[in-house]
């Protein structure tokens, strides 16, 4: 066996159009998948009356042979395997002779690669969840090793409130959170069967569906045989649940990569997480979350990718849809990477407290100072004011905020007390916020909790 068709060609395909043409480079990787997909269509065959039993375990027979020689690296592929569908079927045969031309009885490559990209996708997705719960526990671990930790807290790069440590990590977690809902929302999307449409119309061939499914672990069956054999909504949620991943690595890395820095020096990177410089020495450059915020934009490159092969598509399948694959594989590969490697540097971090210390200047306390003022009767947008007042009084004289005098704070507004001192605490100012998601202990505390609760799990 050569081709799986090429029975009305008078002429063999020129070996540079093979060459184009050609999957197999990477399709090669869904090699299970089509083999379980097969085995499962011969056993619909057998419910069809096309195959008996015993061809039908002839054929799974030999398809198992096939996918031990995958897994061992024994198999052999030859110039005329254009796909991994043409490759397993082509051994196959050679295993268990003519029967194994049966196979296809009723299938087209069109519903049997959807259904093998789909079980691809759906066992990608559950290992996504087991990366991102990975990087989600060491999130926990060091916010609840430093949950009181204090340090400034940023809005535009500039300093606005203190937080703690356990607060900043907890940041970063929920993200992830929302990530592994969607991984698991690509799931449900792409856990629909369209094994069953054949090239586009249906097969002829009385098969059930809905036994298909089951067998295949699928939770719906496809409703139109045309739009089962040209939908990859499933693979673009992939793509797009992947780039939003990668924007939240992105974002952490690069907020670790300045509090790693000289100028911040809040944290510092594990030698086996860094690199350093072919000419200076003394560099230790933080490489792994360079790296990890440039993949990501290569992985929103992918959607953007995907997006634009599909919009231009007229029919139910058409080659362009080859293009689906590379995207999808390179995206879980690149975060099969980035999501153990964030995990391993988050753990082995090292904080430094009396660098976060060091930079807990009273100007963090100023919205505090306003609500004191609120506190005492004044109406908030007036003691924004005031209190603004004071800022620039400080700047004015070159000292902190703590070191206008009662007096001074006077002169700018009577409700200024003596209890105003009470306010210049960093304790008390975390202390305050008590919400829900606030810096309070014991919201802290309902907070870390709550992200024990929720971490990412597989579907299956």
């Amino acid at each position: 066996m050569s081709k799986l068709w090429g029975g009305r060609f008078a002429k063999k395909t020129d070996s540079l159009v093979h060459q184009f043409n050609a999957s197999i480079g990477f399709d090669a990787r869904l090699y299970d998948e089509d083999i379980t997909g097969s085995i499962a269509w011969a056993q619909g065959l057998v419910g069809a009356g096309v195959l008996a039993e015993q061809e039908a375990s002839a054929i799974a027979a030999g398809l198992e042979q096939v996918r031990a020689e995958f897994a061992t690296g024994a198999f052999a592929f030859t110039p005329d395997d254009e796909d991994v569908h043409t490759a397993v079927e082509r051994r196959m045969t050679e295993i268990v002779g003519p029967v194994g031309g049966k196979l296809h009885t009723g299938r087209s490559r069109n519903d049997q690669v959807a259904t093998d990209f789909r079980l691809w996708v759906m066992r990608a997705c559950d290992e996504m969840q087991v990366w991102l719960a990975n990087l989600q526990q060491a999130l926990i671990e060091s916010a609840e090793a430093n949950l009181n930790l204090p340090l400034p807290g940023y809005t535009h790069l500039q300093h606005a409130q203190p937080v703690t440590w356990g607060h900043w990590a907890l940041s970063h977690f929920w993200p992830l959170t929302r990530d592994a809902k969607r991984f698991t929302q690509v799931w449900e999307q792409a856990s629909v069967l369209p094994l069953g449409s054949a090239a586009l119309a249906g097969t002829a061939f009385p098969v059930d569906r809905e036994f298909l499914a089951w067998a295949l672990g699928f939770t719906a069956v496809s409703p139109n045989s045309l739009d089962a054999v040209s939908d990859r909504d499933f693979a673009a949620d992939f793509l797009y649940a992947a780039a939003m991943t990668g924007l939240h690595l992105s974002r952490l890395s690069e907020q670790l990569i300045l509090y790693s820095s000289s100028e911040f020096g809040f944290v510092r990177l594990d030698d086996g997480y860094s690199t350093g410089s072919s000419l200076m020495p003394q560099k230790k450059n933080p490489d792994t979350l360079e790296l990890t915020r440039g993949k990501s934009g290569r992985l929103i490159g992918n959607l953007m990718g995907l997006l634009s092969t599909l919009k231009g598509l007229p029919s139910t399948y058409d080659k362009d849809l080859q293009e689906d694959k590379e995207p999808i594989f390179d995206a879980f590969d690149t975060l099969g990477l980035a999501l153990p490697v964030m995990a391993g540097l988050i753990r082995t971090l090292q904080l430094r407290p009396e660098r976060m210390a060091a930079q807990l200047e009273s100007s963090l306390l100023a919205t505090d100072l306003a609500d004191y003022l609120v506190k005492k009767g004044m109406p908030f947008r007036q003691a924004h004011g005031v209190v603004g007042r004071a800022v620039q009084l400080a700047e004015e004289k070159g000292v902190d905020l703590t070191a206008v005098s009662l007096p001074e704070l006077q002169s700018i507004s009577e409700l200024f007390g003596e209890d105003v001192t009470a306010v210049f605490q960093i304790t008390t100012a975390l202390a305050n916020r008590s919400v829900s998601g606030g810096t309070a202990p014991d919201a802290l505390k309902s907070q870390l909790q709550q992200a024990k609760n929720v971490t990412a799990k597989p579907q299956r």
